[in-house]
């Protein structure tokens, strides 16, 4: 496998010694992308949303307007604009896209950067490489239907005439601009990047140490800050002495920010920032502040009483959200079972804490931030600052993970603020402890499931209850209800074939910012079904396997016509991702088979099965455990992913391998609790995540599929805590419903 030799931000002085002085080469861009190669070199444009450019140094430069953390999205990009391009991989260079609303949606969040460009990303390949084999046809005065693109080069059919595109790419910028419906598209069998597992192209400068993260990023003049923000959500201060924060060496100034009133949105948190000429003196100086805080009505905010309300309230009727058939009215003791299963709240715990650098000055704001939606980044700090968004520029570096707490652009803000008070460059690094105890939390969650047996040991009838505080409350104060697109994450589209079912959602007022992680409600719905389908399975007598095809009924396309409510579907048209229960099956068939030639568990031992859709993917995970003298061990994981048409398998292998360790980390490890109104957590001490010692041996399947590409991060996390608690069930004969797992076993 080999790999790119650069990863550039590219200026318009880069952009005129890349194509020459007077500025050539082809290049395929977004209209009025004003920092283009196309529009500093060529002030030409064309109507593409992603562009290619290509110099008379033979190199094709490729631009990513996704965020890199560690996914490999700069990879499978170019993946996808090369194989149509015909470009040879070893002549790319990539190009990080900066923020700019005019590429559409950058937000790199929702498994969706190739499911939601791929087609896009195809055709612009398609139209650049017909443009470079016009200006071929023309030079030779052939037809075009004579000339053909491999490898970097146009080659004549009729002899063994060829020119290299950076030969081409002067007479290619000028043929007109082909109609996207002219455009021929290679059949997959003549596919030659895509499908092939690719290095990512920042691999060696994360070797080296050149790679760029947000923590590395120096500029002249700069001062670090960190900040003392509000413990409680509300709260603001009372009263400040810095006297002692002012005596250490480093520290220049203290400011006050203020706290947003309202819902929290984007907004920063306010507190008391310490400057100082380094980022440790800067943390010292904070450490010494003496900072009282006003009252908040999140104060009384305790976890222990607030999942006791949620699991009473989950227990009685609630708003029916999805409907097939009657209600039920009576539930028998000996032929109908449920059960309770909560989740607690969840922090991101990505490896790198947030962090922004802001320089703002009397023409604008130029920021470096290590975010995952740069123009939601570049709405925010405008806003902040009151200019024009186009005032506004987002250098993305490199995110070392985000899970979601990166698209929340608060910390950019909050170096932006700082930078103008200052009217000097900023740098804002979050500690862990920052991270850990004023983030955006996945919710806390109750949820409530019963379903009746008929005379034949079948499922008739199907009820659900969910309640969790909503993503919608950090957006508009108030909320109290999950959204349908809430609901829609593993709770109101599992395609039961019951004859009647009945979902409900329950209130639930937020005390904290509430945001999305990794996964999203898949975490705890698919929890929540996965345990109890094993329950159900274990009531009847039959697989946990057997189980989830009775509930799942025959092969269909499931769209849930005339139930009550009309599916999100992460935003994709059914037509193109359907609900296909045919998927679940084959899983179901191919995890069947898998196991069937594991070894028999040992004494103390057990196996445990799952099954997931969320992010029009389809993923089965098994878990192999040992329960011994209450010591939890887990052995061995199989996952296997159906994700459509893969476009880089390593990149898919890899990020299902670490779906599997995020995914056990929270099941067994995974709780943010409040006492008082704050959050009694800090660090990985008393946050932990899997160590190496506790990974089990993970074996990924990736099912071949034509279908359209869908998602890849996200997908494998939801199945793996119902998994680990089936198959601790099946060690045991003890049923775990609350999570994390180590209030009761050892790790």
């Amino acid at each position: 496998m080999t790999t790119f030799t650069a990863i550039e931000n590219i200026s318009r002085r880069d952009v005129l010694k890349l194509f020459g002085a007077a500025g050539g080469g082809l290049a395929l861009g977004a209209t009025g992308l004003a920092w283009s190669p196309m529009a500093l070199a060529q002030d030409k444009l064309a109507m593409m949303n992603l562009f290619i450019a290509i110099g008379e140094d033979n190199k094709v430069y490729l631009t990513c307007h996704r965020s890199e953390m560690g996914q490999g999205i700069r990879t499978g990009i170019p993946q996808v604009l090369a194989d149509e391009l015909e470009a040879d991989w070893d002549n790319i260079v990539v190009v990080q896209g900066l923020a700019d609303k005019r590429y559409g949606s950058q937000n790199t969040d929702g498994s969706r950067s190739i499911r939601k460009h791929y087609s896009r990303m195809r055709q612009m390949g398609a139209m650049a490489r017909t443009m470079l084999e016009m200006a071929a046809a023309e030079r030779w005065q052939v037809s075009l239907i004579d000339v053909y693109a491999k490898a970097n080069k146009v080659h004549h059919k009729g002899s063994n005439k060829s020119l290299s595109f950076g030969e081409l790419a002067l007479d290619a910028a000028k043929q007109t601009v082909p109609e996207i419906d002219s455009l021929t598209l290679k059949p997959s069998s003549e596919f030659t990047h895509i499908g092939q597992s690719k290095t990512i192209v920042d691999m060696q400068g994360m070797l080296n140490g050149k790679a760029m993260y947000g923590y590395d990023i120096k500029l002249d003049g700069m001062v670090y800050a960190s900040i003392s923000r509000p413990p409680v959500l509300g709260s603001d201060v009372a009263s400040l002495d810095d006297s002692e924060a002012r005596k250490i060496a480093g520290v220049i100034d203290i400011i006050q920010l203020p706290v947003p009133k309202g819902a929290p949105l984007f907004h920063a948190l306010g507190g008391i920032a310490v400057i100082a000429t380094n980022t440790w003196s800067a943390m010292q100086g904070r450490k010494a502040l003496k900072v009282t805080w006003t009252a908040s009505v999140n104060d009384s905010h305790d976890t222990d009483k607030y999942m006791a309300e949620l699991v009473a309230k989950v227990q009685q009727p609630g708003k029916v959200m999805r409907q097939l058939g009657d209600s039920v009215q009576e539930w028998p003791a000996e032929s109908s079972l449920n059960a309770v299963y909560t989740v607690p709240y969840l922090a991101h715990a990505m490896m790198e804490p947030p962090v922004a650098t802001a320089n703002v000055t009397s023409e604008g704001c130029e920021l470096w931030s290590s975010t995952q939606t740069p123009q939601s980044t570049q709405q925010n700090v405008a806003g902040a600052l009151g200019i024009a968004e186009d005032k506004v520029k987002v250098n993305v570096t490199l995110l070392g993970g985000g899970f979601g707490r990166k698209s929340k652009p608060d910390f950019s803000v909050e170096a932006a603020i700082i930078s103008k008070r200052l009217n000097k460059p900023v740098k804002v690094s979050w500690t862990r402890e920052d991270e850990i105890q004023n983030g955006y939390y996945h919710a806390i969650s109750a949820q409530f499931y019963q379903a009746r047996f008929d005379g034949n040991n079948k499922v008739d009838a199907f009820l659900a209850r969910t309640g969790f505080p909503s993503i919608s409350s950090t957006f508009a104060e108030g909320v109290d209800m999950p959204s349908a697109g809430e609901l829609d994450l593993g709770f109101s589209d599992v395609p039961l074939a019951l004859p009647r079912i009945q979902l409900e959602a329950v209130k639930a007022t937020a005390h904290t910012r509430i945001g999305w992680m990794r996964s999203v409600c898949n975490i705890q719905h698919a929890f929540g079904i996965g345990s109890f389908v094993d329950e159900l399975a274990v009531k009847a007598n039959k697989s946990c396997i057997q189980m989830w095809r009775d509930l799942l009924g025959a092969s269909r396309h499931e769209t849930f016509k005339n139930q009550g409510f009309e599916y999100g579907n992460y935003a994709e048209e059914l037509t193109d991702h359907p609900v296909d229960v045919g998927r679940y099956h084959h899983l179901l068939d191919i995890m069947e088979g898998k196991l069937a030639q594991q070894p028999q568990a040992a004494k103390n031992q057990g196996w445990g099965f799952a099954i997931h859709r969320s992010f029009v993917s389809y993923v089965a995970v098994a878990t192999l455990v040992e329960v011994a003298d209450g010591k939890l061990t887990v052995l061995k994981t199989i996952t296997a992913i159906d994700a459509g048409l893969v476009v880089n398998p390593d990149r898919v292998k890899s990020q299902t391998e670490g779906a599997v360790i995020f995914g056990l980390s929270l099941a067994m490890m995974g709780e943010i609790t409040f006492k008082e109104g704050k959050v009694e957590q800090s660090n990985f001490h008393d946050y932990p995540l899997l160590r190496l010692p506790q990974c089990p041996d993970i074996e990924i399947i990736l099912v071949p599929s034509d279908a359209n590409p869908a998602g890849v991060g996200e997908p494998g996390v939801p199945p793996v805590a119902p998994s680990l608690t089936n198959a601790i069930y099946a060690a045991t004969g003890k049923r775990y419903r609350d999570l994390p797992l180590n209030r009761d076993l050892t790790l």
